[in-house]
């Protein structure tokens, strides 16, 4: 369910949409309710995600978890539209807005038995900022066995192997890093800190309902920390229609993956339910004979536990989470007692906590609640290195929302709390700090019907550490026309590093680490602006998706790993602003066409041009592409379902291209970043595909693979035949993939409502 609710709208990232008429009535917005849904063997069952829209207009919302909607009445119609694929659109006229509307669609052919689905890959028509959402249909085109796993079809998000040794995955968006991403579970910051090395691995795929993708500045009511997007991920709710759900995978590397989601409603108003997942992998691989596993042994058990209570003034959800993964990686088990390995062990506890004042008269006012805590504790060891890290987190998050005399003029309005209490130690190197960030923030919106959506909004913290922070940001969508809209964002965002939890590959190495001076906060600007436009191609449906964005850092942490044998951190300027620069363009393309009926392509092209500062604290700089960051990105998917998905396939392809590389040639050692030589990897193809059968009984099969081109990086390891040796590398120069082909297969259980 997307925003419906006031209490998941006052906890959202996006601007809600209930409120987007001009039609008022003694100050308050004349408000219609109803219902969607489908009727099989004599029973109605709700549909979830139906678009519900005034005709002639591109305002609307969509029907939540039970399939009901609200939406304010439009001076200029009272047509309304509702739609679902694979279900016939119904237009009816809105007589009385004050009867609630049971609305009732038929699927394209009368069966016995229908599946539901909706429409993969969309980008959210409403929202002000870009947004594409990605929902379960679009995850299920591959295995998605976690969330690292579920962006294989998505153009703006790549995902790579940090290294060759610690199986940790890392994800590209507008040519940065993971860590400039705010990743957000349920609206709560989630894959930060410690956890961003292994974060995205604690989120199965099998609890995902959908993920929105938001590029650029995002909505000061989450946070200061978002630079480059943010990323909010729904998992299966206490209430959820399906109240069961099961999940088998294994591949052809030995990995062995079990999932369950159960939700029971105990009464009226209380309901709960249970996630639970369990993974490992027991084999060892080495398919270049550099004597190191491919990917590291591993065992992994993460749990949620949650209940929501729901009435008709009142919401609360809350629940605790527990994780617990162990990583054993590094040389085969025949080199025994002498081996070098890389260990790894990780105990999450996480409690969170979400409440909501209703007001059902007013529904476009609301006031929630977020609390979360965490208690994160690592021990790894590289060689014979050890690491220890252990994060304690407080969050809170209060949140007032609505309107200024009418649904135009809307508003949220709020204060946080943050406090992060942090301990690492690497070997004799000890860092620990405690941030204790109070804020508070406000954000207006106004709308213009069917043309103009501006949004407007600022917080201000106070870093304990690091003094005031003031966070601007902005966002406006114009509707060109009914099918064109033109987005244009700006923001600011603020956060501080931690070095060796973002940077655990590099560490899998003989290099001597030197921390060169006392590391401040990164600080960026980024800057959007997109087109997107729904047309017919040759008579059939399509969309075509432009954006640009730029992200320009006042202070970045530069990770240095041009001397062999040495890794450096310092920041990109002094304490005055002085220094190097630092800055990411991004250029997307993207085009979805529906040649046929149940028949889907998508084709993109991606290019970045990143670059950075190298050198300043040794008295040099130049100005150097960034390591690891292919300039260009080419993706195809294709998609085929049967008639009700009975069968469906998937392809996806893959052109990765060059990306810089450390320049470390044997004997080798520059003298100067001016004259020191440039090194790039060759680019490759990448191809997965996936064919799924479901069955009546609600049983569904797959079969897939990916790297099914074979492709795969042959020495990734430098000094692999020495890792005690001074020449051991085994994270510079990870390019490409490890692996070669992998064939997996697994089944998805859901019993017939």
């Amino acid at each position: 369910m997307r925003f419906l609710f006031i209490w998941i709208s006052l906890l959202a990232t996006s601007i809600p949409v209930l409120a987007q008429s001009d039609s008022t009535l003694a100050g308050k917005s004349i408000i219609i309710r109803g219902t969607v849904g489908e009727t099989v063997n004599s029973k109605r069952l709700p549909l979830v995600g139906a678009t519900v829209l005034w005709s002639g207009t591109s305002t609307g919302t969509v029907t939540d978890s039970v399939g009901r909607f609200q939406l304010a009445t439009n001076s200029s119609t009272n047509r309304l539209i509702i739609s679902y694929i694979g279900y016939r659109s119904d237009t009816l006229t809105v007589s009385n807005s004050a009867e609630d509307l049971v609305i009732t669609l038929r699927a394209e052919r009368t069966l016995q038995e229908v599946t539901v689905s909706g429409a993969p890959g969309q980008i959210d028509r409403i929202n002000p900022i870009q947004t594409e959402f990605i929902n379960q249909r679009t995850l299920a085109k591959a295995a998605c066995c976690n969330l690292s796993e579920s962006f294989e079809t998505n153009a703006s998000v790549s995902v790579s192997y940090s290294d060759a040794v610690t199986g940790a995955k890392q994800i590209q968006f507008l040519g940065l890093g993971g860590q400039y991403v705010q990743t957000n579970v349920e609206n709560i910051p989630t894959v930060r800190g410690l956890a961003t090395t292994f974060g995205l691995n604690y989120i199965p795929g099998t609890w995902i309902t959908s993920i929105d993708v938001g590029k650029g500045a995002g909505s000061v009511v989450n946070g200061y920390e978002s630079m480059s997007g943010q990323m909010n991920v729904e998992l299966q709710k206490p209430d959820d229609v399906n109240k069961l759900f099961l999940n088998g995978y294994v591949n052809s590397f030995g990995r062995i993956e079990g999932n369950a989601n159960w939700s029971k409603t105990l009464n009226k108003k209380w309901s709960m339910g249970v996630l639970g997942h369990a993974s490992t992998l027991r084999r060892e691989i080495d398919q270049n004979d550099d004597g190191f596993r491919d990917l590291p042994l591993y065992t992994q058990v993460n749990a949620i536990n949650r209940y929501k209570y729901s009435s008709e003034r009142f919401m609360a959800q809350f629940g605790v989470k527990a994780l617990y993964e162990d990583r054993d990686g590094g040389q085969l088990s025949r080199f025994g007692t002498s081996r070098y390995s890389f260990g790894n062990t990780t105990k999450r506890l996480e409690f969170f906590s979400k409440t909501a004042k209703l007001y059902p008269d007013t529904p476009y006012k609301g006031l929630g609640l977020i609390l979360n805590g965490v208690h994160h504790e690592q021990t790894a060891n590289f060689g014979y290195r050890p690491y220890s890290g252990q994060q304690r987190t407080f969050y809170a998050n209060l949140i007032y929302q609505s309107i200024l005399g009418n649904t135009n003029h809307a508003y949220k309005a709020g204060i946080s709390y943050l406090l992060d209490d942090y301990r690492e130690q690497l070997g004799f190197i000890q860092t620990k700090r405690t941030e204790s960030v109070p804020g508070v923030f406000a954000e207006y919106t106004y709308t213009y019907p069917e043309k103009l959506t501006l949004v407007l909004g600022g917080r201000f913290d106070y870093h304990n550490l690091f003094g005031a922070q003031w966070t601007p940001r902005a966002h406006l969508k114009y509707n060109i026309s009914q099918n064109v809209a033109l987005r244009a964002s700006a923001g600011r965002g603020f956060r501080v590093p931690n070095p060796f939890a973002e940077n655990f590959g590099y560490l899998v190495s003989s290099r001597a680490v030197f921390l060169n001076e006392a590391l401040r906060p990164e600080v960026s600007w980024n800057y959007g602006l997109s087109l997107t436009n729904d047309f017919q191609l040759i008579g059939k449906k399509a969309s075509l998706v432009l954006d640009y964005h730029r992200t320009d850092f006042q202070n970045q942490l530069i990770v240095d790993i041009e001397h062999p044998g040495e890794l450096y951190f310092y920041n990109l300027t002094n304490e005055r602003g002085v220094g190097g620069r630092s800055f990411a363009n991004s250029f997307q393309a993207e085009l979805n066409v529906q040649p046929a009926k149940r028949f889907e392509v998508k084709a993109a092209y991606r290019l970045f041009d990143v670059q950075q500062s190298m050198g300043g604290p040794f008295g040099e700089e130049r100005l150097l592409p960034k390591m690891m960051v292919s300039r260009d990105r080419v993706l195809l998917n294709a998609g085929y379902a049967l008639p009700f998905d009975k069968w469906k396939f998937d392809a996806t392809l893959q052109w990765n291209g060059p990306r810089r590389i450390p320049y470390l040639r044997e004997g080798y050692v520059h003298s100067s970043y001016q004259n020191m030589p440039i090194d790039f990897s060759p680019g490759f193809y990448n191809l997965n595909a996936q064919v799924s059968r479901a069955f009546r009984s609600g049983w569904e099969v797959y079969l897939g693979g990916e790297n099914l081109t074979g492709f795969r990086q042959l020495n990734p390891i430098i000094g692999a035949d020495d890792p005690f040796g001074p020449r051991f590398d085994a994270g510079s120069r990870v390019w490409g993939p490890i692996t070669g082909q992998m064939v997996y297969a697994g089944f998805r259980f859901k019993p017939q409502i």
